[in-house]
């Protein structure tokens, strides 16, 4: 589609000039499919005219074009799409709205775990602190709701319930209006065109499926996000992320009595009123999912993401556990850390705690003989070991997960098919892979993670500093949000070539943020990966981009 500029002069035409015409997602898709079915190119010259980012704008609300922009604040483009809402600053406040029929805007200086009931009941989120990966970031794509991080400019006061930005300032009830394809705060209610999925969409990914190479899956830790991945064309699960599942107020008081447990029996007592939960969620799961693979990934987080930190929650646990609060807190500053992202977590607390990942273990198995009876279909069941640096640590889980799933077949008379394997995010495990593969049956390169210890640049805080780096050139692009392919991509490289030197049928995928990212998916098909997996709203984009990486052109124009 071309603009063309002309004249008319005494009779005469004269063409001025000629430039590629501007045209939203919609428009590309339908003049592409329509090009290709009147036979002017063909379906490969199709997929590969579509921008897969563009795609964003097919999936979620986007603010007018023609409105004015009155940008208050600019951050970084954390999650796609547009909202506007009420300000709130606590989470509690965002679900009190929130069930009165209003929409709100939560503004965080950043946001924990604790927050997942606010950001639920909020159109958007908006950060101060925090990058591409941090939790708002990743919280906010699995739930498809648009959200700015790292703000800087904006002064929160929780006190005073005010947002402050140079001499503006915004209080709580006040409307503002985030974009978080571009990154910017906006002042007021915006315009919006809501997206529409129109059925040259659904043409144009089913030419891509049928060109690219890379399997798609997605990163879901919840039934809604497991539905969202099957209809927007996911192949399964490539990371579950089970301690999402343990945030919920029914079950965040019997988490915290488990990790205050000052004894193995406590805690196995806890534990014990966790299995049923634990399981009913991944029975459910595995029954949308009907027999795609599923990847559940063992307990990651530090502790203290967990542990209650104010008085009153303190005394609240105390009184359920029948103990002494003074006792409690001295338990939660025992467990405090300086660097929590670097220490007490992932593997290690499945190794200390060994309790911990037979429960899960035997909540994921009896879940999947109770699927498979359900729907008569055998579960793709992967069971997924995080943050390893040794093939030692890695195997003292497996025997535990393995002795697990070797009691749950007694006791139920079922035979299952299951793979262990690990998460590798550590550059030790990437170096180490040809070791680890002995044993793990399969991998997934945790690229967040991966790039924050290649880096040591602590994702949470780079906003702060990646901008600077990347105006002044010192790197191209914020490692968090596209894969260095010098330095991380360097490392899966070698954690390729090295396990599947050791186990050539190596099943490789990455299940960080990259997963969705355009470039990232076309190193992945370059180095060979089996497939890559993202949040539920940007596998149109990677299967498309996926299809790109195979007809050689990975970088998409719109001509």
């Amino acid at each position: 589609m071309q603009d063309m500029e002309f004249t008319v002069e005494q009779g005469k035409l004269w063409m001025l000039q000629t430039r590629g015409g501007k045209r939203t997602a919609k428009a590309a898709l339908r003049i592409a499919v329509e090009l290709a079915n009147e036979g002017l190119i063909s379906k490969k010259e199709a997929v590969s005219r579509i921008d897969p980012a563009s795609l964003d704008q097919l999936l979620h609300p986007t603010i007018d074009p023609g409105a004015k922009r009155d940008v208050v604040a600019t951050g970084l483009p954390a999650s796609p799409g547009a909202a506007s809402g009420e300000i709130v600053f606590s989470s509690d406040e965002a679900a009190k709205l929130q069930a009165d029929g209003r929409k709100v805007i939560l503004v965080r200086i950043e946001t924990s775990p604790e927050d997942i009931h606010g950001m639920h009941a909020a159109e958007g989120i908006l950060t101060t602190r925090g990058g591409m990966t941090s939790h708002a970031a990743v919280v906010a794509r699995g739930m498809g709701k648009p959200c700015v991080s790292g703000c800087g400019s904006i002064r929160v006061d929780y006190g005073r319930g005010t947002m402050s930005i140079g001499t503006r300032t915004f209080k709580t009830g006040d409307v503002i209006t985030i974009d978080g394809s571009l990154g910017q705060v906006l002042a007021g209610r915006m315009p919006m065109i809501e997206p529409a999925m129109s059925g040259e969409f659904g043409t144009l990914m089913g030419w891509a499926d049928s060109f690219r190479k890379l399997g798609v899956r997605v990163n879901a830790d919840t039934p809604e996000d497991a539905r969202t991945a099957i209809k927007f064309g996911g192949e399964g699960i490539g990371l579950c992320r089970t301690e999402h599942m343990f945030f919920e107020e029914t079950r965040i008081r019997t988490v915290r009595e488990m990790i205050l447990a000052e004894d193995e029996q406590a805690r196995r007592a806890a534990l014990a009123k966790l299995l049923p939960m634990q399981r009913a969620d991944f029975v459910e799961l595995f029954e949308i999912m009907k027999g795609l693979p599923v990847t559940i990934r063992l307990l990651d987080p530090p502790l203290h993401e967990f542990l209650p930190h104010t008085q009153a929650e303190i005394e609240e646990v105390a009184r359920a556990m029948n103990t002494d609060p003074r006792r409690l807190a001295d338990r939660a500053r025992d467990l405090a850390e300086f660097n929590p992202m670097l220490g007490f977590r992932g593997c290690r607390l499945a190794i200390a705690y060994p309790e911990i990942a037979e429960m899960q273990a035997r909540a994921i198995f009896e879940a999947a003989v109770e699927a498979e009876k359900r729907t008569g279909k055998a579960v793709g069941l992967e069971v997924m070991v995080p943050l390893i640096a040794t093939k030692t640590e890695f195997d003292l889980i497996k025997t535990r997960i393995d002795a697990t799933a070797q009691s749950v077949m007694k006791e139920t008379g079922k035979k299952l098919a299951y793979q262990v394997g690990t998460m590798i995010e550590l550059p030790r495990a990437c170096l180490m892979a040809g070791d680890i593969a002995q044993t793990a049956e399969f991998f997934s390169f945790g690229t967040n993670d991966l790039t924050q210890t290649t880096y040591g640049i602590s994702r949470d805080d780079a906003a702060s500093f990646l901008g600077t780096y990347v105006a002044k050139g010192i790197l191209e692009i914020d490692p968090f949000i596209s894969v260095d392919r010098d330095g991380v991509g360097e490392l899966v490289k070698i954690g390729v070539a090295r396990g599947r030197k050791t186990r050539p049928d190596l099943k490789v995928g990455i299940c960080g943020e990259h997963g969705g990212d355009p470039a990232s998916v076309a190193f992945c098909h370059e180095i060979g990966l089996d497939y890559v997996s993202c949040s539920p709203y940007r596998v149109p984009i990677a299967r498309l981009a996926a299809a790109q990486a195979a007809l050689g052109k990975a970088v998409a124009s719109q001509a």
